[in-house]
């Protein structure tokens, strides 16, 4: 089965810092400055005194996908790093955000602000209703669609910069990205639109990403276990057939609960 990496969700900060003590002698310069870029913004050092050397680092990427652990820079791990991919710090197992954050009320509204010119409106909305309805049918959360004024979770196609601070990269690399709930942009999801969205498993799946960004902005962080939605690797399922695994009901039932079985 082919993996791509998924989605993504900027909350946490980023240093560009590394220890200038390793040798590095036998990677590229290519090599290393991708490395660095990668493990920056998906493995960062969240502190001036985290002085973890690159090794270290690579090696907790390593585990994370579960790859063979050597601190190296060899073949899967090269691969891995030029897959295209989403922005939020990989948490191994199930995650919410730092803080837990979740919203304190069970209605949540939905506004979609434009559409892809991939699909048409009636299949961007049916997509998105679906994606919404994966953690509406495990949990006590519903989902209304309003088409005006401000919602809790705005959604929203865009190229390059759009506003947030965190620009879109063109087609490949990041498909979307997603902010866990808070005010202002909290809870909302952006796609980019240089990708080729589909309803099938052409090129990238709507409902698939979107079920995935989702969760973020319900407040699920990414989980290390594959086959569950929240891991960052996108992998195509026949949406007809898509069941939530236990892994990501575990992390959203944490937050919110159990459906009742007579809702």
């Amino acid at each position: 089965m082919q993996y791509l990496l998924l989605c993504a969700a900027i909350l946490l900060p980023q240093s560009l810092a590394f220890p200038a003590r390793l040798k590095l002698e036998s990677w590229s310069n290519i090599d290393l400055q991708n490395v660095k870029v990668y493990l920056d913004k998906f493995f960062p050092l969240f502190t001036k005194t985290d002085d973890r050397s690159l090794e270290e680092r690579i090696k907790e990427m390593q585990r994370f996908f579960h790859l063979t652990v050597t601190g190296k820079l060899n073949a899967e791990t090269q691969e891995l790093i030029k897959q295209p991919r989403c922005g939020v710090p990989d948490i191994a197992q199930y995650s919410t955000f730092p803080g837990s954050p979740r919203w304190k009320k069970t209605h949540l509204t939905y506004r979609i602000l434009n559409y892809t010119p991939d699909l048409s409106p009636r299949k961007v909305e049916d997509a998105i209703k679906r994606a919404f309805m994966v953690w509406s049918d495990v949990t006590p959360l519903r989902f209304q669609r309003i088409s005006r004024g401000n919602a809790d979770i705005m959604i929203a196609f865009a190229r390059h910069e759009h506003g947030d601070g965190n620009p879109f990269d063109g087609r490949g690399n990041t498909l979307a990205h997603a902010f866990a709930p808070g005010e202002g942009l909290g809870g909302d999801a952006h796609f980019d639109d240089d990708e080729w969205w589909s309803e099938t498993n052409r090129e990238v799946n709507l409902f698939l990403v979107a079920a995935h960004e989702f969760g973020h902005s319900l407040g699920l962080a990414h989980s290390n276990v594959r086959g569950a939605l929240m891991y960052p690797v996108y992998s195509y399922v026949n949406p007809a057939t898509f069941r939530l695994s236990e892994d990501d009901k575990r992390g959203i039932q944490k937050l919110y609960g159990k459906r009742s079985s007579n809702s």
